[in-house]
């Protein structure tokens, strides 16, 4: 079963991340990078990414034409999707593990972040209907 993880973020965390001292942020990359290199290995990463600071982000949706219509950001909600993780695996307890996991990145200070992982089944395509 493939499950999407998404970390999500407070709305300043683009902000304050970039003020932790330089040890924090190489802890908590590299323990990023090696969870993805560990569900790498046992093959249950199929995707892995980080996301550019909300701020850059527009919403489309098609016009009344079908051309694309955007608007700016929505800067009222509290926190964000700031990257996500699509694993392969058995059932939904290991894939929460895997959340748990990463919900335990280190902050300045060496501590857990505990950051919140939504943890969601990806839905197989429907069958054919003809």
């Amino acid at each position: 079963m493939k499950y999407i993880l998404m970390m999500n973020a407070p709305r300043n965390a683009y902000e304050s991340i970039g003020a932790w001292p330089q040890e924090a942020l190489r802890a908590h990359i590299g323990f990023m990078l090696n969870l993805n290199k560990s569900l790498r290995a046992s093959g249950e990463l199929v995707s892995a990414e980080g996301l550019a600071d909300p701020k850059q982000a527009i919403v489309v949706r098609a016009g009344d034409d079908g051309l694309p219509v955007t608007d700016g950001v929505f800067a009222e909600a509290k926190e964000f999707l700031a990257g996500y993780w699509i694993v392969e695996v058995p059932n939904l307890e290991r894939a929460c593990a895997i959340a748990a996991k990463a919900s335990s990145a280190p902050g300045p200070g060496g501590g857990s972040l505990k950051i919140p992982i939504e943890v969601r089944q990806v839905m197989p395509a429907p069958p054919d209907v003809a």
